[in-house]
Formats: C-alpha cells, sequence, structure tokens
C-alpha cells in the first residue's frame, strides 16, 4: 500500500508538470474569432507538455493536384452527413459518491474541467443508470418486493449523490445537458432468477409493470428538475454478469418495445423520449438492428440504435463496418456511442498513453460511419478505478485521490476533448479524407459556419502533411502520437 501511495504521489507530481499549475485548471485555451485564410491548431502529443494546447497557426495558400509523395487530408464542406447531438459522459453512483467526498474547490475544478464550453471541454450530453449497476457502492432499487403497482417507488437512494451531482452538472454546461438514462436490471423479484445480477430474465407477467417503472423514474428525475432527453431498453442485453445484468434476445427485446413500453412512453405523453435500442458491443449490432427495426411495429418507436466498444470480452475486435452496415440499412434511424472505458484499472497504468489513443481511434471512427453521439463511461472514480461493488475496477479520464482532493487527469480527458471543446451539437459532419493509413482523420461544420477537422497520429512518425480545403492548403505537422484539431 505503501508504494501505491508512492505511485500515486508521483503522478499528481507529474501531472502539474503538463501545464504549470495543474490543480487548479485543466490546461484547456478556448479558440479566438475565426480567420478564414487560417486555422487555429490545437495539439496533445505524447513526450512533449502540450495538453489540448493552442500552438501556432497555420495558412491556406493557393493549392493545385497533390503528388503521389504528398501526405494530405482533403475536407469537402459541401458534403455532409450526419448531425451532431451531442458528446458527453456518464453521471453514475460511483461518480456521485466521489464527488460528495471532494473539498468544494475540487468539485468546482471537475465541474469545470468537463462542462464548461470556455475553461473546460464542454461536455453536453449525459447518461445514467436507473437503479444500481456495477458502479455503485451496493445493489438497490426503487420498490419493495412484490409491489406490481409500484406505489412504493421512492429515489432517495439518489437524492443523496446522484441527483445533487447532475443537477450542478446541467448548472456547470449553461442549464441544458440531455441525459438518457439505462437500467441494467429490473427488480429480482420480476425475473425468472429472482436476482439482480448473473443475468436472468424478465418475467413475461411483469412486462408491463416493468415498463411502467421507467415512466415512475423518468417523472421521478424530472420532478427533481432533471430533464430527461432519453432511455436505453437496457444496458448490454446479451451478458450475464456477476453484477447487475437482465438478458433480452432480439426478439424478445423488440416485443417489449413493441408491446410494452413503446405504446407505456405514447400514453403517458412521453414519445418524445428518444428510445435507445441494443445499447450493447458492436460485434451483434447488426443483427439486433435489424431484428429491431426490420418489425414496423418496433422501429416506430425506436428513435436509434446504442453500442459499446467492449470487444476483448469476444475477440471480435472494433469492428466499425457493422456501424456502417446499420447506417445503410436504416439509414433513417440514429447510432450512438452509449459506452466505453479501459478495464482492470492499475495505477501505474495511469500515465499511459494508449488510453487516450483508444478514445480517438473510436471517436474518430464511430463518428465516420455515421454516429450522432458519443458517450464515456464514468466521469470520474477514485484513486482505485471505483467504488464498484463487484470489483470491476475500471479508468475514467478522471481520477481522484480521496486522500489528498486533488483530481488526476488520465490524457483520455485531452483526447476527449479535441472532439468534445469544439464540435458543438448541431454540427454537420463533412466529408473528409485522408491519404495515408497513418493519420485518421474526422471533420464537422458548426451552426456558425466554423470547420473543424480532428487528426490522429497513432504511430511513432512525425508526419507533415498539407490540409487541403477549397483549393487551398495549409502546412501542419502530427507529432507522434498525438491528436490535432483545427479550428478553420
Amino acid at each position: 500500500m505503501k508504494n501505491v501511495k508512492i505511485v500515486f504521489s508521483l503522478f499528481l507530481l507529474l501531472s502539474m508538470s503538463w501545464n504549470g499549475s495543474y490543480a487548479s485548471n485543466p490546461p484547456v485555451k478556448h479558440p479566438t474569432q475565426r480567420n478564414p485564410a487560417k486555422a487555429q491548431v490545437f495539439t496533445t502529443a505524447k513526450d512533449t507538455s502540450l495538453r489540448l494546447t493552442q500552438t501556432s497557426d497555420v495558412i491556406f495558400e493557393n493549392f493545385g493536384q497533390p503528388f503521389e509523395t504528398q501526405v494530405c487530408i482533403f475536407v469537402n464542406p459541401a458534403k455532409s452527413f450526419q448531425t451532431i447531438t451531442g458528446i458527453g459522459g456518464a453521471i453514475t453512483d460511483a461518480s456521485a459518491e466521489v464527488f460528495a467526498r471532494l473539498p468544494e474547490e475540487t468539485q468546482k475544478e471537475l465541474l469545470t474541467a468537463y462542462y464548461d464550453k470556455q475553461k473546460g471541454i464542454g461536455y453536453n450530453f449525459a447518461r445514467t443508470n436507473m437503479a444500481s449497476c456495477d458502479f455503485s457502492s451496493d445493489s438497490y432499487g426503487y420498490v419493495t418486493e412484490g409491489d406490481s403497482l409500484l406505489k412504493s417507488f421512492d429515489i432517495s437512494h439518489d437524492k443523496k449523490f446522484r441527483v445533487p451531482l447532475i443537477k450542478k452538472a446541467i448548472q456547470a454546461s449553461g442549464g441544458s445537458l440531455p441525459l438518457f438514462i439505462s437500467p441494467w436490471s429490473p427488480p429480482a423479484w420480476m425475473k425468472d432468477n429472482n436476482s439482480l445480477i448473473h443475468g436472468g430474465k424478465l418475467l413475461r407477467k411483469y412486462n408491463q409493470t416493468w415498463a411502467n417503472h421507467y415512466i415512475k423514474y423518468i417523472k421521478a428525475l424530472e420532478s427533481q428538475g432533471i430533464p430527461v432527453w432519453g432511455l436505453s431498453v437496457q444496458n448490454e442485453p446479451m451478458a450475464n454478469q456477476k453484477w447487475e445484468s437482465c438478458i433480452y434476445t432480439a426478439t424478445e427485446e423488440r416485443d417489449f418495445i413493441k408491446n410494452y413500453l413503446g405504446p407505456t412512453l405514447q400514453k403517458n405523453g412521453m414519445s418524445v423520449k428518444k428510445l435507445i435500442g441494443w445499447d450493447h458491443n458492436r460485434d451483434l449490432i447488426y443483427q439486433r438492428a435489424s431484428v429491431l427495426l426490420g418489425d414496423t411495429g418496433s422501429a416506430k418507436y425506436i428513435w436509434g440504435i446504442g453500442f459499446h466498444w467492449y470487444e476483448t470480452w469476444t475477440g471480435s475486435g472494433m469492428q466499425f463496418d457493422n456501424l456502417r452496415r446499420v447506417k445503410e440499412a436504416y439509414p433513417d434511424k440514429n447510432l450512438i456511442f452509449t459506452e466505453g472505458c479501459v478495464e482492470k484499472f492499475n495505477l501505474e497504468r495511469v500515465n499511459d498513453w494508449t488510453l487516450g489513443e483508444k478514445y480517438g481511434h473510436s471517436i474518430v471512427n464511430d463518428f465516420n460511419c455515421g454516429t450522432v453521439a458519443w458517450t464515456d463511461w464514468n466521469i470520474l472514480l477514485d484513486e482505485n478505478g471505483g467504488p464498484n461493488h463487484v470489483g470491476n475496477f475500471c479508468f475514467a479520464p478522471v481520477h481522484a485521490n480521496t486522500q489528498t482532493g486533488k483530481l488526476i487527469y488520465t490524457n483520455s480527458y485531452f483526447y476527449i476533448g479535441h472532439f468534445s471543446k469544439f464540435i458543438k451539437a448541431g454540427a454537420k459532419r463533412i466529408s473528409c479524407s485522408s491519404n495515408r493509413d497513418k493519420l485518421q482523420s474526422t471533420a464537422f461544420i458548426n451552426t456558425d459556419g466554423k470547420i473543424i477537422v480532428v487528426v490522429l497520429n497513432t504511430s511513432d512518425e512525425k508526419l507533415p502533411f498539407s490540409l487541403s480545403l477549397s483549393g487551398k492548403a495549409a502546412a501542419v505537422t502530427s507529432l507522434p502520437h498525438s491528436i490535432i484539431t483545427l479550428v478553420i
């Protein structure tokens, strides 16, 4: 334990050296007014002090036919695609409990770091758990056993930590933070295994009771001044976990939506709530989407299909093409990344550069495949990667040393910020192409006309390239293991 504390202290010192006095403010500089003849450049790079740091502007000059040996990224604003809903993270029990243990100044720092559009990275989207999940300190629900009429429904548990944090996040984000809810399990007595954990299935006789439960929870949150934007049907419906879980086959989820949840939302004046199916990995997303969206009875209630990135469970890889297949088959429905984190927390890895690179790789490719919203998992965890009542400790972009009251920002925070700080809700993705595999890229145009280009370099090479736009190009240099955002 003594060695762990020493490593943690050393990391705090390293964190502060990134950009001066780190503990007071994250090193983020907000963009100034755009000059159409040039682009502002913001860089995060390995083995440097650059963390979402504004570096020298680049100038656009006339540009003709590129040579085959020239490294280029081509942007075409005339070709636009999906409209972006938002980028953010989940406010879980774990995040809220850790937050409550921090000094007031550190709490303000975290809220600014995530939700402030100028001083922070401008999160404008959120998720939260309905009843307990693995990132809760205990298992709990909102109704007493056997209460099929839900007369005992009570969210007092949430009011202690989670509701206050969500309300503070809404305020920090400027008064609006679209939030969706996700259940990990129905109450144990509604399931065939009579347990919150280890999968199990919802008993058919409780289909309507469970549908009513979503309504109760939405109304309970909104009575606390927390508007609910949407909901997913079930977190990871094909995972039998040692924590809260519940299994739905594709046809079972389809029928629950078609015959119960969809009509119940409509009957209660909540048809505007965005209903998300699947909410699990990319490997089976096409099969699930084809069943849910191939039936007009269920499809009419579904806003989109949610997905996670935990390919390590199955060895399936990232499988971005599966997202493309869904978007091709159902172009009028939306794709939303609902959860991702780096698993198996280890304090010695908090400085590991691959943490952020996984985020960059996923976000670039998810957006390029048609995704409209991207939601990280826990916004905050403690120095052990929790709390978590089953020991499923994971990484978050920001960790807190609850002994010192200080925050630790992993490079994942900065990688996400290269998107969330600059790509606003309402932006449209535009055509963007790289002629080298070592440079991954995506581009957007905000409602104010600013063009945002994100370039990811996961190689060991320093790569100069030409950013080509409307017959002009700017000379840009991508450092090894870096991410760049250009604002034009």
